[in-house]
């Protein structure tokens, strides 16, 4: 029963933090909206169209006020996340021991920073390429006028595709780190598997992304090269686990020296 209340204690914290992040972003649903056009402004300016004005349609009445739900709902658990996690932790912690708290901590301190991270390099590079991408196919000047209108709808699908794909695999490096402390991987098996790994990587693009190879490639790349990063830190994690086993073994052996020395004298006298 105690655990049960526990539980509901950390749900309830997690849920109000939610439930204030969502109202906070669905106020803002607007200004927040703007602010994920820029990269498809940058687009525009790139493919030197009209005045670089961007322009979105909606084809429904109800269709800008659900994609502002789901746009402060994703905002939400952005912000959210870091309470979240926060009280997965303390929930979970007090049956750990103290150094698997302490191996456990620094991981939930990068998952969300790594996330940022492939965040900010969809904002900034990946969506105003594919934007452009999909720009260049426009036809003008011509008898048949083809412009690209977006939704407003299809817009936020495809950036919160993007910057949920690629936050996802920005967990790569955490996930096998953690996956190496406990023994289920070693640096050596990923490293024995790093063509499957790639092809895998490549799959996975092509079922997460827009079917064209500019963001395809953009996230199959980036996958790859955190797989190696992923290696060199199970390597990490393996030398440090056989350094603590030497001095514990050195340890162990200095005791017993010991012990030994310490029954020689007691039975000498």
């Amino acid at each position: 029963m105690d655990h049960l209340i526990e539980l509901r204690s950390r749900l309830m914290w997690a849920i109000g933090g939610f439930f204030i992040a969502f109202l906070g972003c669905f106020f803002f649903a607007k200004e927040l909206f703007n602010l994920l056009v820029i990269p498809f402004k940058w687009a525009v300016e790139w493919a030197g169209i009209g005045d670089g004005q961007v322009e979105l349609i909606y084809t429904a009445p109800q269709e800008f006020f659900f994609t502002q739900i789901k746009l402060a709902m994703f905002g939400g658990m952005v912000l959210a996340f870091p309470l979240i996690a926060a009280q997965i932790y303390k929930f979970v912690a007090p049956g750990l021991y103290k150094n698997e708290r302490g191996a456990f901590l620094p991981f939930l301190i990068a998952s969300p920073i790594l996330f940022l991270m492939g965040a900010a390099l969809v904002y900034f590079f990946f969506t105003p390429m594919v934007m452009w991408f999909f720009l260049a196919m426009q036809q003008t000047g011509g008898e048949v006028q083809i412009s690209l209108l977006p939704k407003v709808s299809e817009y936020l699908s495809l950036i919160m595709t993007l910057i949920f794909s690629f936050g996802l695999v920005f967990q790569l490096p955490v996930v096998t780190t953690l996956m190496a402390r406990v023994g289920l991987l070693t640096s050596q098996g990923l490293a024995e598997k790093r063509k499957w790994a790639i092809v895998i990587a490549f799959v996975v693009a092509a079922v997460l992304m827009p079917p064209d190879p500019v963001s395809q490639i953009g996230l199959a790349v980036p996958t790859i090269l955190l797989y190696e990063v992923s290696i060199w830190m199970a390597r990490m994690v393996e030398r440090k686990r056989e350094q603590e086993r030497v001095a514990r073994e050195k340890k162990e052996a200095a005791e017993a020296a010991k012990e030994s020395a310490d029954s020689s004298t007691q039975a000498a006298s």
